[in-house]
């Protein structure tokens, strides 16, 4: 006769209410990630952006305040990414990046002026040799290599 109880000593110690624990505590987890998310601001200065180096993580809502006679224009970013168009003057403009890696933008009137700005999420520099490569006019290209070298 076969054994009617064939449990492990591991199956008798499941207990239901330590799974649900477990279950809420990944939900909690996993709802903290997407709650945790930043709103980080950038400025439209004069012919600047402050800062110019921005440091985000994925999912974090960045935004440029309205400012007259400025805009946002990714040039580059990760590979395969698809770039956010180019912001409306004079308006405010948000986005949330999805991908870690490096966002390199300008403004579209100044950027030969050395209006340029870059985005590091999560920390992931692994496309700064592309980000050097992308198209600089003027004095963004010595703006460019010098902040490059921050990182």
């Amino acid at each position: 006769m076969g054994k009617v109880g064939s449990m492990t000593k591991y199956d008798r110690n499941i207990n239901p209410l330590r799974v649900i624990m477990m279950i809420v505590i990944i939900l909690m987890l996993f709802c903290a990630k997407i709650v945790s998310s930043e709103e980080l601001k950038v400025e439209m200065l004069d012919k600047s952006y402050a800062p110019e180096i921005l440091y985000s993580e994925v999912g974090d809502k960045i935004i440029w305040p309205k400012s007259k006679g400025h805009n946002v224009e990714f040039v580059a970013g990760p590979n395969s990414v698809s770039l956010p168009k180019r912001s409306k003057m004079n308006k405010q403009y948000d986005i949330v990046l999805e991908t870690p890696g490096m966002y390199y933008y300008w403004c579209t009137p100044h950027k030969g002026m050395g209006m340029i700005g870059l985005i590091v999420v999560g920390g992931d520099t692994s496309n700064k040799a592309a980000i050097a490569k992308a198209k600089a006019f003027g004095k963004s290209k010595k703006k460019l290599a010098s902040m490059l070298a921050k990182l």
